[in-house]
């Protein structure tokens, strides 16, 4: 395996309150607008880096999250 091999990750095994935080402030690149929340999260790791990504609630369209050390 390699370091930029995507691993799957199980955003279920959160806390409810923080998977309720992930999902609701988002920022929608499409929208241009903050807190418009997201659905379908999957969660995974690249390079060591931390990702959530789901679908805008407003217009459907991939957001993501990046977790810095202070997410974790």
């Amino acid at each position: 395996m390699t370091q930029s091999e995507r691993i799957e990750r199980d955003f279920t095994a959160r806390d409810n309150e923080e998977q309720q935080a992930f999902l609701q402030q988002t920022w929608c690149d499409n929208c241009q607008a903050a807190d418009l929340g997201m659905h379908t999260p999957i969660e995974y790791e690249i390079e060591g880096t931390i990702f959530v990504e789901g679908r805008c609630s407003r217009c459907g369209e991939p957001v993501y999250t990046e977790l810095t050390d202070d997410d974790i």
